[in-house]
């Protein structure tokens, strides 16, 4: 594992589904303060230009905190700005793919919906999963959660060699369920960015977390 990676507890995302483009630094901000691992930049229904431009914008406020910065769904943005990370969906082709664009260095994660999935992106030479979704959730509209009966068989076999992010839905009521199941790490999305205190709200994420 990459040591930024495997120190990582809980991975955050800017997604532009619930975050204004002219909000998108303060909310960084907020996010960063409370001690976010992984910041993913995540702009559905744009074009690549836009989301390079917003990826400009918050990126040297990333390097102020250290935290780094990894571009959902355009390879080709993730390598223009210089991004930590790139990732990709089950149906945005295959890590060779991907690695033609942003090359060796970069890392590159990939959704799974299965255990099946997590191990055929470990076997295929992918940074890190996630893994989900665990409940059902806005952000992934019609697909059903996968529960949490299978976190730990996929903690087990593929988190010893790669970072398994558990998402979908997570909230800070099933949080300790979650964790419960096996988790080690974590990506909220709608409970942090709707949340009235942003950085209070991660800092409670990582303690439990921490002490889960």
């Amino acid at each position: 594992m990459h040591p930024r990676l495997a120190q990582a507890q809980l991975y955050g995302i800017l997604d532009l589904g619930y975050v204004a483009a002219d909000q998108l630094l303060a909310v960084a901000e907020e996010l960063c303060r409370g001690g976010v691992d992984l910041l993913q930049l995540r702009a559905k229904g744009f074009a690549a230009e836009e989301v390079e431009y917003m990826a400009r914008v918050v990126k040297p406020l990333l390097l102020e905190h250290d935290v780094p910065l990894i571009i959902n769904d355009f390879p080709e943005v993730a390598r223009a700005i210089g991004a930590d990370g790139v990732h990709i969906g089950q149906d945005d082709g295959s890590l060779a793919d991907a690695r033609v664009i942003v090359g060796e260095s970069m890392w590159v994660g990939r959704s799974t919906h299965s255990p099946a999935q997590a191990q055929a992106a470990l076997d295929e030479g992918f940074d890190y999963i996630g893994f989900g979704p665990l409940f059902p959730t806005p952000t992934k509209l019609g697909r059903p959660g996968i529960g949490l009966e299978k976190i730990a068989l996929v903690e087990q076999s593929v988190g010893s060699h790669i970072p398994v992010f558990c998402i979908g839905g997570i909230t800070f009521t099933t949080l300790p369920q979650v964790i419960a199941s096996g988790a080690r790490r974590v990506v909220i999305v709608s409970a942090l960015l709707q949340s009235p205190d942003i950085a209070a709200a991660v800092r409670e994420v990582k303690a439990q977390l921490t002490h889960g």
